[in-house]
């Protein structure tokens, strides 16, 4: 899934409705004679599911109403499909309903050992439980307030203490050469992200002109850090055509190509531990804090004094940059902190059942998770499921804190909109939807929620696997979603102008959720 690996391609919705002709793949499961808004609905749709681009995939597609659960349209409900990242649809609602709304994350510091005046005669300890919000600066809080506590020298070690979770940091079935992108960083409990999009355990390689054309590029990474090694070959040039990329299984980052602008791209760290571990051993010695001896690695024992302690944002709010910019790395940290709250187990085994448990309670019975964000290509979910679930969620105490976090169509603000809004722009379903986006190679689903033109509240799920990439999913996915937001029961719509002006003519499918592809994302 390497981004330059893939074929890209610009694709007008115009283009999109030129393909559509009459079919009957989809069938509403209602009544034998539908109203007359139904039938129209079900013509459109199977009309934009003929698409030629799509004869040959598997597009699997329900449509339900909310509010009694009637089945408006299907075609291939019980069928798995991939997901991608609809599967933080699950995550995220599990990972409420498990750890509350008012859940944070805990990192904190403690001390071993005798005080003699602003000496520790023992070790410091470093104690993570995942936060993905730790910046350089919430470190440098945390040294500061060490040293406000009187400590000016430790005779020990800088302990980092990562075992809330386990040490597996990849998700078992991801493809390795997604492991210097950000988007598949290492798994720890304890970590660093670089800004507040809290892309945890990566860094921002920055790479600017050096001065006269041939000259040395100037790379710096944010935050500065000595964790990971920079091999500049990259130079200054009349253009940027600039690769970043780490060597694998190592923290030695490879710049090479041209640079005429600053150009950024967020790079995944090996061991984020360690990453972590620098980052608050650089702010010790800032604030004047010494620490005589290595870093290490393990648990801080019992009776250890808390010297410092820093509380992540409550879940509530962390649920919109996970779920709008749709973040790997949160989906896999709450998912491990699920198992590390009803198992005591911080293993991704253990929190996926959790997740698979909280499905199976709420509608969806035919799941198959290996991990939380999606990134596996061995989850599995029926569009059938996925809309009762939807419709069960509607019922819980939290939903409408979750409803809100989800991405929002056509809203222009990147914290609203999410990895919808440059999506059904200027159509009914404009500020209407909010549905979770996926997508994979060759694998789009687009999921959640719609207001009808009658007012009626509907559900849907749309998941497409083995199309060809640079086929307009998205387009197809955006026609029907505005189509339900066109959706009368007993009135047939005229909804051509709006499936032609669904999607923005400049449309890329690149195999990548929208917000993946910094620096310049959805």
């Amino acid at each position: 899934m390497h981004r330059r690996r893939q074929l890209t391609t610009l694709l007008t919705a115009v283009a999109l409705t030129a393909t559509l002709t009459q079919a009957t793949g989809g069938a509403p499961a209602s009544a034998a004679d539908p109203a007359p808004g139904v039938a129209d609905l079900t013509k459109d749709i199977d009309q934009i599911l003929s698409a030629s681009n799509l004869v040959v995939a598997r597009s699997g597609v329900v449509v339900k109403s909310a509010a009694t659960g009637e089945q408006l349209y299907a075609q291939d409900a019980g069928k798995v499909f991939l997901p991608a990242s609809n599967t933080k649809l699950l995550t995220s609602a599990a990972a409420v309903d498990t750890l509350g709304l008012d859940y944070r994350f805990t990192t904190s510091v403690l001390g071993t050992g005798r005080r003699a005046g602003s000496a520790l005669a023992g070790d410091l300890y470093l104690k993570g439980t995942g936060d993905p919000t730790m910046l350089a600066a919430d470190y440098d809080a945390l040294a500061a307030k060490v040293a406000g506590a009187g400590v000016k020298l430790v005779t020990g070690k800088l302990v980092a203490d990562d075992t809330w979770f386990d040490d597996v940091r990849l998700g078992t079935d991801w493809a390795w050469d997604d492991e210097p992108y950000y988007y598949a960083g290492q798994i720890s409990a304890l970590t660093a992200s670089p800004d507040t999009d809290y892309d945890a355990g990566s860094v921002i390689v920055s790479v600017a002109p050096g001065g006269a054309a041939g000259a040395p590029a100037k790379v710096t990474t944010t935050p500065e850090t000595d964790h990971v090694k920079i091999e500049n070959h990259a130079t200054t040039g009349a253009a940027t055509d600039v690769v970043v990329n780490r060597v694998h299984g190592t923290n030695t980052i490879v710049v090479t190509g041209t640079v005429a602008a600053t150009y950024s791209e967020w790079i995944a760290v090996d061991d984020p531990t360690g990453y972590a571990a620098s980052l608050f051993r650089k702010a010790l010695a800032k604030h004047g804090v010494r620490v005589l001896g290595r870093t290490g690695r393990g648990a801080a024992p019992e009776g250890a004094k808390t010297l410092a302690t820093r509380e992540s944002m409550p879940l509530s709010q962390l649920l919109v940059p996970f779920m709008k910019l749709s973040n790997n790395m949160h989906a896999e940290i709450l998912t491990k902190a699920m198992g590390r709250k009803v198992s005591d187990k911080g293993t991704w085994d253990a929190g996926l059942a959790v997740t698979t448990a909280f499905a199976k309670a709420n509608g969806i019975k035919n799941v198959r998770l290996r991990d939380g964000s999606g990134l596996s290509r061995l989850d599995g979910v029926t569009p059938g499921e996925l809309t009762a679930y939807l419709i069960a969620l509607r019922a819980k105490p939290w939903f409408t804190t979750w409803y809100d976090a989800m991405p929002i169509a056509g809203n222009a603000d990147r914290f609203t909109g999410g990895t919808l809004r440059s999506r059904m722009t200027g159509t009914a379903a404009a500020n209407n939807v909010h549905a979770k986006t996926g997508s994979l190679t060759s694998v789009s689903g687009l999921s959640g929620y719609v207001t009808s033109a009658d007012g009626e509240p509907l559900v849907f799920s749309i998941l497409t696997n083995n199309y060809l990439t640079g086929n307009p999913k998205p387009a197809v996915e955006d026609a029907i979603a505005v189509r339900l937001a066109q959706f009368k029961r007993d009135t047939p719509v005229d909804a051509a102008a709006q499936l032609r002006t669904a999607t923005p003519a400049d449309t890329e499918d690149l195999g990548l959720e929208c917000s993946w592809r910094k620096p310049t994302p959805c």
